[in-house]
């Protein structure tokens, strides 16, 4: 499974002009906050990166400074500076001793807002993989030509072609280092010509929200445009007897059955645009059947085996309290125990969410309370497919 996500933030900016003068182009603040917070967070928010490396350049005490050691939701914060401009390819070869043997590689200047695990998950050809923004009008960017997965050709910008763009997200062997021979280096000019020849050059086209903040026209949009397109809605998911069987009070993976459609169900709400959460009564903590840190490493063992299909729950919210607990510590009422909605209500300050096209989704009348006390609609799930029984409740969210 692929763990360590890497991003290029090394680029001097020029076509922003004074701007990045004193601050690197990523940390550029858009909406207001840098870029590049935005940029871990969205990556933080898969939960399975072990590792977020940070391949600094011009102005790299600043970023390192300001992440060095940092962390993210489970991800450590690792920062590798560049002394002397080595181009995009160079950057991965000074960083080389740190980089695992297959990592995802970001640009650090644009934002595709997609479902980054669906690639993690196709890309098991080729040495590169890439992911491409399908429906992009005009003649900035340079097209990709594909034959299946396989990418056959790159034009120019300014040919007239139609056809995906390169949206600079990549799953990457880092056995491709060996074919770099001098530095500087380019990913896009002296590498990728070569993986194509070769047939090692992989690709997938998606919709979504894309932003590059390269030119003083598109960063200005970004800047008016980003909170808004991050604002998304949510499918709040119980937990026991929706996503898995409920056979009380699981905590061992190996006791762990999932539903029909389970993980296929959260892929759907991935690809759709949502938020996916999980809230979870889980009184077996007070009662002393197992304790909080089983809870964690069980949600973190299905967030592994969510991702080996490229989906993924952004937070999983649990709520280890009750009033009849045996463990002092957790004997007590809680608004976060459903029927209250403080899970929803939480998760609703910590993340952008559009609670007007939200849902939840239980087997229990405490999961349905719970979501009209937070105003949101209830679904009762009575068993079968959870795949199909979600499809038929959503709505595609903002991935045109």
């Amino acid at each position: 499974m692929l763990k360590q996500a890497v991003i290029l933030v090394g680029g001097l900016g020029t076509r922003l002009g004074a701007r990045t003068k004193l601050v690197p182009k990523p940390m550029l603040e858009i909406g207001g906050r840098p870029f590049l917070d935005t940029l871990i967070d969205e990556l933080a928010r898969y939960g399975v990166f072990d590792e977020i490396l940070l391949l600094a350049g011009h102005k790299a005490d600043i970023v390192g400074t300001h992440y060095d050691a940092a962390t993210r939701g489970r991800a450590k914060i690792v920062v590798a500076r560049e002394t002397e401009p080595l181009g995009t390819g160079g950057a991965l070869m000074n960083a080389r001793d740190l980089l695992h043997d297959r990592f995802l590689l970001l640009n650090g200047d644009s934002l595709f807002d997609f479902n980054l695990l669906d690639l993690i998950a196709r890309a098991r050809g080729g040495r590169v993989h890439m992911a491409l923004r399908d429906g992009v009008v005009g003649d900035r960017y340079g097209r990709v030509v594909l034959d299946g997965d396989m990418v056959r050709d790159f034009i120019a910008p300014g040919a007239g072609a139609t056809g995906p763009v390169n949206a600079g997200i990549y799953v990457v062997e880092k056995s491709v280092l060996h074919d770099i021979e001098t530095l500087p280096a380019s990913l896009e000019q002296d590498l990728f010509p070569g993986l194509v020849k070769s047939g090692a050059l992989r690709g997938t086209a998606y919709r979504g929200y894309f932003i590059d903040i390269g030119i003083p026209d598109d960063f200005e949009r970004a800047d008016r445009e980003l909170p808004d397109k991050l604002r998304r809605p949510a499918v709040f998911f119980d937990r026991d007897g929706v996503l898995n069987h409920d056979s009380g009070y699981t905590f061992e993976t190996h006791k762990l059955e999932w539903i029909e459609g389970a993980r296929e169900a959260v892929k759907a709400v991935n690809d759709a645009g949502y938020f996916a959460f999980v809230i979870t009564n889980q009184s077996g903590v007070a009662r002393g059947y197992y304790e909080e840190h089983h809870v964690v490493a069980l949600h973190r063992w299905m967030a592994d085996q969510m991702a080996l299909i490229g989906a993924h729950i952004d937070a999983f919210e649990y709520c280890p309290d009750h009033p009849d607990g045996t463990v002092a510590r957790y004997c007590r009422m809680s608004d976060r125990r459903k029927p209250g909605p403080g899970m929803i209500t939480d998760l609703a300050q910590r993340f952008p969410i559009d609670m007007t096209r939200s849902m939840v989704i239980g087997d229990k009348p405490s999961d349905v309370d719970a979501a009209r006390a937070a105003g949101l609609p209830g679904h009762l799930f009575e068993g079968g497919n959870l795949e199909t029984f979600v499809r038929q409740r959503l709505i595609p969210a903002g991935r045109p």
